[in-house]
């Protein structure tokens, strides 16, 4: 399940990831609301919680996370992952190197960290 989390401001996109998050939720949960936020706002910052009870991604929802964060890639500022799931970490240690945003990860237990770093300045 994807959700999102209301209680950052405006310009910074904040979601977590629960249980098992399909390609459906993609489209109508993330896409929607990034699509909305990019007309509005020329760059944006992205917090992404990855829980402890996260238990998988179907092969679509990565494909459409993959479309969405390439499809704009200069227009991201600042992404905050914060997981402790090894696979998603590394992913994003991986792909760091074409996204040109600040990009940082964090573990589920500083979270609020994270939090602090992706709203800082805004």
């Amino acid at each position: 399940m994807i959700e999102q989390l209301r209680d950052f401001p405006e310009g910074i996109l904040a979601f977590a990831c629960r249980g098992h998050v399909t390609r459906q939720e993609y489209s109508e949960v993330l896409i929607p609301t990034v699509e909305r936020a990019l007309q509005q706002h020329e760059k944006i910052r992205l917090y992404y919680e990855i829980g402890p009870d996260f238990e998988g991604i179907d092969p679509g929802a990565v494909w459409a996370d993959v479309k969405v964060g390439m499809g704009h890639l200069g227009r991201w500022e600042r992404i905050a992952v914060v997981t402790d799931v090894a696979w998603i970490e590394n992913t994003m240690k991986v792909f760091s190197f074409v996204i040109p945003a600040d990009m940082r990860i964090f573990p589920v237990s500083d979270a609020a960290s994270a939090r602090d770093w992706i709203v800082a300045d805004a």
